[in-house]
Protein backbone atom coordinates (compact mmCIF):
# COMPACT_ATOMS: atom_id res chain seq x y z
CA UNK A 1 0.00 0.00 0.00
CA UNK A 2 1.42 3.47 -0.86
CA UNK A 3 2.19 5.92 1.62
CA UNK A 4 0.59 9.06 0.09
CA UNK A 5 -2.89 9.61 -1.33
CA UNK A 6 -5.02 12.22 -3.05
CA UNK A 7 -7.71 13.47 -0.90
CA UNK A 8 -10.15 16.51 -1.24
CA UNK A 9 -9.46 19.12 1.15
CA UNK A 10 -11.73 21.91 2.56
CA UNK A 11 -9.16 24.92 2.72
CA UNK A 12 -11.09 27.27 4.40
CA UNK A 13 -15.20 27.75 5.24
CA UNK A 14 -17.38 28.72 2.02
CA UNK A 15 -18.69 27.23 -1.11
CA UNK A 16 -17.95 24.88 -3.35
CA UNK A 17 -15.01 26.38 -4.83
CA UNK A 18 -12.95 25.81 -1.29
CA UNK A 19 -12.71 22.10 -2.20
CA UNK A 20 -9.22 21.42 -2.99
CA UNK A 21 -6.99 18.08 -4.53
CA UNK A 22 -4.67 17.67 -1.57
CA UNK A 23 -1.96 15.02 -0.99
CA UNK A 24 -2.54 13.44 2.56
CA UNK A 25 -0.62 10.08 3.98
CA UNK A 26 -2.66 6.99 3.63
CA UNK A 27 -4.24 6.15 7.07
CA UNK A 28 -3.73 3.19 9.51
CA UNK A 29 -6.70 1.34 10.83
CA UNK A 30 -6.81 1.95 14.70
CA UNK A 31 -7.91 -1.15 17.14
CA UNK A 32 -11.71 -2.30 15.04
CA UNK A 33 -11.09 -0.47 11.87
CA UNK A 34 -10.55 -1.19 8.42
CA UNK A 35 -8.78 0.57 5.53
CA UNK A 36 -10.94 0.93 2.39
CA UNK A 37 -9.20 1.86 -1.18
CA UNK A 38 -12.03 3.78 -1.87
CA UNK A 39 -14.14 2.99 -5.41
CA UNK A 40 -16.99 5.86 -5.26
CA UNK A 41 -17.76 8.09 -2.28
CA UNK A 42 -21.05 9.81 -2.01
CA UNK A 43 -21.99 12.91 -1.63
CA UNK A 44 -24.45 14.26 1.22
CA UNK A 45 -25.63 17.55 2.48
CA UNK A 46 -23.68 17.09 5.81
CA UNK A 47 -20.81 17.37 3.41
CA UNK A 48 -21.42 20.38 2.62
CA UNK A 49 -22.54 21.47 5.79
CA UNK A 50 -18.51 20.29 6.73
CA UNK A 51 -17.70 22.83 3.57
CA UNK A 52 -19.66 25.86 4.81
CA UNK A 53 -18.09 25.43 8.70
CA UNK A 54 -21.55 24.49 10.47
CA UNK A 55 -21.15 21.08 11.16
CA UNK A 56 -17.36 20.20 12.19
CA UNK A 57 -16.72 16.68 12.37
CA UNK A 58 -16.98 14.38 15.73
CA UNK A 59 -13.46 14.27 17.89
CA UNK A 60 -10.65 11.82 16.41
CA UNK A 61 -12.68 11.77 12.94
CA UNK A 62 -11.20 13.17 9.70
CA UNK A 63 -11.14 16.59 9.01
CA UNK A 64 -11.41 14.93 4.93
CA UNK A 65 -15.56 15.30 4.07
CA UNK A 66 -17.20 12.47 3.19
CA UNK A 67 -19.63 10.23 5.14
CA UNK A 68 -20.01 6.96 2.40
CA UNK A 69 -17.89 5.04 0.46
CA UNK A 70 -17.16 1.64 -1.73
CA UNK A 71 -13.91 0.15 -2.30
CA UNK A 72 -11.88 -2.78 -1.21
CA UNK A 73 -10.51 -3.51 2.40
CA UNK A 74 -6.41 -3.43 1.92
CA UNK A 75 -5.89 -3.15 5.92
CA UNK A 76 -7.34 -4.42 8.97
CA UNK A 77 -6.39 -3.21 12.80
CA UNK A 78 -6.33 -5.24 15.94
CA UNK A 79 -9.50 -6.76 16.99
CA UNK A 80 -11.04 -7.13 13.28
CA UNK A 81 -11.97 -10.88 12.38
CA UNK A 82 -15.07 -10.61 10.18
CA UNK A 83 -13.28 -8.95 7.41
CA UNK A 84 -10.14 -9.71 5.36
CA UNK A 85 -7.67 -7.83 2.94
CA UNK A 86 -10.12 -8.38 -0.47
CA UNK A 87 -13.26 -8.14 0.64
CA UNK A 88 -15.65 -5.87 -1.10
CA UNK A 89 -17.76 -3.45 1.05
CA UNK A 90 -19.67 -0.25 1.12
CA UNK A 91 -19.62 1.65 4.50
CA UNK A 92 -20.56 4.36 6.79
CA UNK A 93 -17.45 6.41 7.36
CA UNK A 94 -17.29 8.88 10.59
CA UNK A 95 -15.62 11.40 7.95
CA UNK A 96 -12.85 11.10 4.99
CA UNK A 97 -14.61 9.70 1.95
CA UNK A 98 -12.88 12.22 -0.25
CA UNK A 99 -9.78 10.20 -0.46
CA UNK A 100 -8.12 7.33 -2.44
CA UNK A 101 -8.09 5.49 0.86
CA UNK A 102 -10.39 6.18 4.35
CA UNK A 103 -10.27 4.48 7.66
CA UNK A 104 -13.66 3.18 9.17
CA UNK A 105 -14.81 0.60 12.13
CA UNK A 106 -15.15 -2.75 10.68
CA UNK A 107 -18.37 -3.05 12.36
CA UNK A 108 -19.66 -0.02 9.88
CA UNK A 109 -18.84 -1.83 6.32
CA UNK A 110 -21.63 -3.89 4.73
CA UNK A 111 -20.74 -6.27 2.17
CA UNK A 112 -21.54 -5.10 -1.73
CA UNK A 113 -25.09 -6.83 -2.77
CA UNK A 114 -24.61 -8.82 -5.84
CA UNK A 115 -27.21 -6.60 -7.77
CA UNK A 116 -25.42 -4.05 -7.27
CA UNK A 117 -22.16 -2.46 -8.36
CA UNK A 118 -19.60 -0.36 -6.79
CA UNK A 119 -20.94 2.85 -7.87
CA UNK A 120 -24.31 2.22 -6.86
CA UNK A 121 -23.40 0.47 -3.52
CA UNK A 122 -21.86 3.90 -2.56
CA UNK A 123 -25.13 5.73 -2.07
CA UNK A 124 -26.28 3.12 0.63
CA UNK A 125 -24.82 3.51 3.69
CA UNK A 126 -25.48 7.12 4.53
CA UNK A 127 -29.09 7.13 3.01
CA UNK A 128 -30.14 3.94 4.58
CA UNK A 129 -28.82 4.29 8.00
CA UNK A 130 -30.53 7.31 8.31
CA UNK A 131 -33.50 6.16 7.10
CA UNK A 132 -33.95 2.79 8.43
CA UNK A 133 -33.02 4.07 11.83
CA UNK A 134 -35.25 6.98 12.02
CA UNK A 135 -38.32 5.91 9.86
CA UNK A 136 -38.05 2.28 11.06
CA UNK A 137 -36.04 2.33 14.62
CA UNK A 138 -37.11 5.42 15.95
CA UNK A 139 -40.61 6.23 14.05
CA UNK A 140 -42.11 2.86 14.28
CA UNK A 141 -43.15 2.71 10.97
CA UNK A 142 -46.00 0.08 10.36
CA UNK A 143 -47.88 -2.17 7.37
CA UNK A 144 -50.72 0.02 6.24
CA UNK A 145 -49.39 3.30 7.96
CA UNK A 146 -49.54 6.39 6.31
CA UNK A 147 -45.71 8.34 6.22
CA UNK A 148 -45.18 11.59 4.64
CA UNK A 149 -41.54 12.16 3.35
CA UNK A 150 -40.71 15.70 2.34
CA UNK A 151 -37.82 16.18 -0.28
CA UNK A 152 -39.04 13.04 -1.68
CA UNK A 153 -36.33 13.16 -4.98
CA UNK A 154 -33.09 13.84 -2.77
CA UNK A 155 -31.01 10.31 -1.68
CA UNK A 156 -32.89 10.61 1.62
CA UNK A 157 -36.21 10.81 -0.24
CA UNK A 158 -35.80 8.22 -2.81
CA UNK A 159 -34.49 5.52 -0.38
CA UNK A 160 -37.43 6.20 2.45
CA UNK A 161 -40.02 5.99 -0.58
CA UNK A 162 -38.69 2.11 -1.55
CA UNK A 163 -38.21 1.10 1.61
CA UNK A 164 -41.72 2.92 3.56
CA UNK A 165 -43.21 0.91 0.16
CA UNK A 166 -41.62 -2.82 0.87
CA UNK A 167 -42.36 -2.85 4.15
CA UNK A 168 -46.10 -2.27 3.58
CA UNK A 169 -46.25 1.67 3.99
CA UNK A 170 -48.69 4.17 1.97
CA UNK A 171 -46.44 6.25 1.03
CA UNK A 172 -46.67 10.25 0.15
CA UNK A 173 -44.06 12.79 -0.68
CA UNK A 174 -43.45 16.54 -1.49
CA UNK A 175 -41.15 17.56 -4.24
CA UNK A 176 -40.61 21.03 -5.84
CA UNK A 177 -41.22 19.85 -9.35
CA UNK A 178 -43.88 17.93 -11.72
CA UNK A 179 -40.45 15.99 -12.89
CA UNK A 180 -39.11 15.38 -9.41
CA UNK A 181 -42.90 14.16 -8.36
CA UNK A 182 -43.31 11.72 -11.24
CA UNK A 183 -39.84 10.38 -10.42
CA UNK A 184 -41.51 10.05 -6.75
CA UNK A 185 -44.46 7.89 -7.99
CA UNK A 186 -42.09 5.86 -10.63
CA UNK A 187 -40.62 4.73 -6.93
CA UNK A 188 -43.52 3.56 -5.34
CA UNK A 189 -45.07 6.56 -3.75
CA UNK A 190 -49.17 7.01 -3.81
CA UNK A 191 -49.09 10.91 -3.89
CA UNK A 192 -46.92 13.16 -4.67
CA UNK A 193 -47.17 17.09 -3.46
CA UNK A 194 -45.67 20.04 -5.73
CA UNK A 195 -45.27 21.69 -2.84
CA UNK A 196 -45.16 25.25 -5.04
CA UNK A 197 -48.61 24.57 -5.89
CA UNK A 198 -50.42 22.31 -3.08
CA UNK A 199 -50.45 22.20 0.45
CA UNK A 200 -49.41 19.27 1.79
CA UNK A 201 -51.50 19.91 5.25
CA UNK A 202 -54.62 19.47 3.30
CA UNK A 203 -53.69 16.73 1.21
CA UNK A 204 -53.17 14.87 4.35
CA UNK A 205 -55.54 16.24 6.22
CA UNK A 206 -58.01 14.81 3.43
CA UNK A 207 -56.28 11.27 4.19
CA UNK A 208 -56.49 11.07 7.91
CA UNK A 209 -53.17 12.41 8.39
CA UNK A 210 -49.98 10.96 8.44
CA UNK A 211 -48.82 8.67 10.96
CA UNK A 212 -45.01 9.44 10.01
CA UNK A 213 -43.48 12.21 8.62
CA UNK A 214 -39.97 12.46 7.86
CA UNK A 215 -38.74 15.84 7.95
CA UNK A 216 -35.46 17.68 6.43
CA UNK A 217 -36.75 21.03 6.21
CA UNK A 218 -37.86 21.92 9.35
CA UNK A 219 -38.72 25.72 9.49
CA UNK A 220 -41.87 26.82 8.99
CA UNK A 221 -42.45 23.00 8.17
CA UNK A 222 -42.60 21.93 11.88
CA UNK A 223 -45.89 23.02 12.82
CA UNK A 224 -47.17 22.64 9.43
CA UNK A 225 -46.18 19.50 10.35
CA UNK A 226 -47.83 18.97 13.43
CA UNK A 227 -51.13 19.90 11.52
CA UNK A 228 -50.96 16.95 9.22
CA UNK A 229 -50.46 14.31 11.54
CA UNK A 230 -52.92 12.12 12.59
CA UNK A 231 -53.85 11.39 16.16
CA UNK A 232 -50.72 9.57 17.95
CA UNK A 233 -48.67 10.62 15.19
CA UNK A 234 -44.88 10.72 14.60
CA UNK A 235 -42.56 13.23 13.57
CA UNK A 236 -39.31 12.45 12.78
CA UNK A 237 -36.72 15.64 12.44
CA UNK A 238 -33.79 14.72 10.44
CA UNK A 239 -32.44 17.96 9.27
CA UNK A 240 -33.24 21.86 8.89
CA UNK A 241 -32.60 23.30 5.95
CA UNK A 242 -35.41 26.20 6.55
CA UNK A 243 -33.60 26.41 10.38
CA UNK A 244 -34.14 24.78 13.44
CA UNK A 245 -35.97 27.66 15.10
CA UNK A 246 -40.25 28.15 15.76
CA UNK A 247 -42.53 29.10 17.65
CA UNK A 248 -45.21 25.60 18.56
CA UNK A 249 -47.62 25.70 21.22
CA UNK A 250 -47.56 22.16 22.61
CA UNK A 251 -50.51 21.44 23.81
CA UNK A 252 -51.75 20.18 20.25
CA UNK A 253 -49.11 17.69 20.76
CA UNK A 254 -50.46 17.22 24.25
CA UNK A 255 -54.47 16.68 23.30
CA UNK A 256 -53.49 14.55 20.25
CA UNK A 257 -50.39 12.35 22.20
CA UNK A 258 -48.30 13.32 19.36
CA UNK A 259 -44.71 12.56 19.70
CA UNK A 260 -42.10 14.95 18.16
CA UNK A 261 -38.15 13.16 17.59
CA UNK A 262 -35.73 12.80 15.59
CA UNK A 263 -31.57 12.40 15.42
CA UNK A 264 -28.80 12.90 13.60
CA UNK A 265 -26.10 9.87 12.49
CA UNK A 266 -22.98 10.99 12.66
CA UNK A 267 -22.05 11.90 16.31
CA UNK A 268 -23.66 8.90 17.53
CA UNK A 269 -21.73 6.15 19.24
CA UNK A 270 -19.80 3.42 17.21
CA UNK A 271 -22.26 0.65 19.16
CA UNK A 272 -25.41 2.49 17.78
CA UNK A 273 -24.30 2.71 14.10
CA UNK A 274 -23.21 -0.38 14.61
CA UNK A 275 -26.18 -1.73 15.63
CA UNK A 276 -27.91 -0.01 12.74
CA UNK A 277 -25.47 -1.79 10.48
CA UNK A 278 -26.60 -5.15 11.87
CA UNK A 279 -30.54 -4.48 11.69
CA UNK A 280 -29.80 -3.42 7.64
CA UNK A 281 -27.60 -6.75 7.02
CA UNK A 282 -30.63 -8.39 8.22
CA UNK A 283 -34.21 -6.13 7.04
CA UNK A 284 -32.42 -4.19 3.67
CA UNK A 285 -30.02 -6.16 2.39
CA UNK A 286 -32.19 -8.96 1.46
CA UNK A 287 -34.34 -6.15 0.06
CA UNK A 288 -31.74 -5.54 -2.36
CA UNK A 289 -30.78 -8.56 -3.35
CA UNK A 290 -34.22 -9.61 -4.47
CA UNK A 291 -34.52 -6.34 -6.84
CA UNK A 292 -37.13 -4.48 -4.51
CA UNK A 293 -34.50 -1.56 -3.92
CA UNK A 294 -31.57 0.03 -5.55
CA UNK A 295 -30.57 3.74 -4.88
CA UNK A 296 -31.63 6.11 -7.46
CA UNK A 297 -28.37 7.70 -9.23
CA UNK A 298 -28.71 11.29 -10.17
CA UNK A 299 -24.80 11.93 -11.50
CA UNK A 300 -20.91 11.29 -10.84
CA UNK A 301 -18.17 13.60 -10.55
CA UNK A 302 -14.38 12.67 -10.64
CA UNK A 303 -12.55 13.05 -7.32
CA UNK A 304 -11.13 16.59 -8.50
CA UNK A 305 -14.52 17.93 -9.55
CA UNK A 306 -15.81 17.74 -6.25
CA UNK A 307 -16.76 21.57 -6.21
CA UNK A 308 -18.77 20.70 -9.07
CA UNK A 309 -20.35 17.61 -7.59
CA UNK A 310 -21.65 20.03 -3.96
CA UNK A 311 -22.78 22.73 -6.86
CA UNK A 312 -24.96 19.75 -8.24
CA UNK A 313 -26.05 19.36 -5.10
CA UNK A 314 -27.25 22.47 -4.01
CA UNK A 315 -28.67 23.22 -7.15
CA UNK A 316 -31.74 21.34 -6.05
CA UNK A 317 -31.88 19.93 -9.55
CA UNK A 318 -30.89 16.73 -8.60
CA UNK A 319 -32.76 13.54 -8.01
CA UNK A 320 -31.41 10.61 -6.38
CA UNK A 321 -27.82 10.58 -5.54
CA UNK A 322 -24.24 12.17 -6.29
CA UNK A 323 -21.20 10.30 -6.30
CA UNK A 324 -17.58 10.96 -6.98
CA UNK A 325 -15.53 8.27 -8.99
CA UNK A 326 -12.50 7.71 -6.58
CA UNK A 327 -10.43 5.48 -8.71
CA UNK A 328 -10.82 6.81 -11.80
Amino acid sequence: MTEQMRAVEITRPGGPDVLQITTRPVPRPAHGQVVLRVAYAGVNRPDALQRAGSYAPPPGASDLPGLEASGEVVAIGDGVDSLAPGDRVCALLPGGGYAEYVATPAAHCLPIPSTLDMKQAACLPETCFTVFSNVFMRGALRAGERILVHGGSSGIGTTAIQLANAFGARVFVTAGSDEKCRACLDLGAERAVNYKREDFVEVMNAEGGAHLILDMVGGDYIPRNVRALADDGRLVQIAFLQGPSVQLNFAEMMTRRLTLTGSTLRPQSEAAKARIARNLQRDVWPLIEAGRFAPVMDSTFDLAEAAAAHARMESSGHIGKIVLNVAG
